[in-house]
């Protein structure tokens, strides 16, 4: 398998997302609120002319979004049903190679961890966490589709 992977940080976990779902990995400065959107859409923010809907990973995870007022944010664009997304993670690594296809996760996660998970992936540097984009942009309350 040569597939790369986009190796970042969301609530301190090292995870990887299909590179060839990622369009680009981005700063943001200015979000802009949408009244009465679902909690895990942090907001609206613009690149390159074009409107970004900017989704919380932690708070698609289910778990508690650290304070980032007033500061960079960086986040990962891609684009999920005609749709363009900035995710915002905790931190970009690098690119990886992943050195197997995706195999069963054996360990027990939480709810929001095995709602966006798509199996473990071996890389050089060991297994990370493959994550569903489309899962992480539906948010905690996505039923998960059975395969």
């Amino acid at each position: 398998m040569n597939e790369l992977l986009l190796v970042v940080r969301i609530a301190g976990q090292r995870v990887a997302i299909p590179a060839a779902s990622i369009e680009s990995v981005v700063e943001l400065d200015t979000l802009i609120p949408v009244p009465r959107a679902a909690q895990h859409v942090a907001g609206l923010s613009a690149l390159r002319s074009r409107v970004l809907t900017v989704i919380c990973c932690r708070r698609s995870l289910g778990l508690e979004q650290l304070d980032q007022q007033n500061g960079i944010l960086e986040a990962a664009v891609t684009e999920v049903d005609g749709h363009h997304y900035a995710l915002i993670v905790d931190g970009v690594e690098d690119v990886l190679e992943a050195v197997s296809g995706p195999v069963p996760v054996r360990a027990a996660m939480s709810e929001g961890w095995d709602r966006v998970s798509s199996g473990m992936v071996e890389t050089e540097e060991g297994a990370l966490l493959l994550i569903d984009v489309a899962a992480l942009v539906g948010g905690p309350d996505q039923v998960r589709q059975a395969a």
